[in-house]
């Protein structure tokens, strides 16, 4: 499986929770703390292109 996650340039960490049962991950390489989470690999990454587009927004 592949560790991380990319869109529009910003790549996101993928983690597992085996005690909560979830997906979670950061943006690597930016100041300050952007993290999304997901029931599943679709959702994750749902969450974290949400999260990247909010910050675009945002900068």
């Amino acid at each position: 499986m592949k560790k991380e996650l990319s869109y529009k340039g910003y790549y996101g960490s993928v983690e597992y929770s085996l005690e909560d049962d979830i997906f979670y991950g950061k943006v690597i390489g930016i100041t300050g703390l952007l993290s999304y989470e997901g029931q599943t690999l679709d959702e994750l990454r749902e969450n974290f292109q949400g999260v990247v587009d909010e910050y675009l927004e945002d900068c």
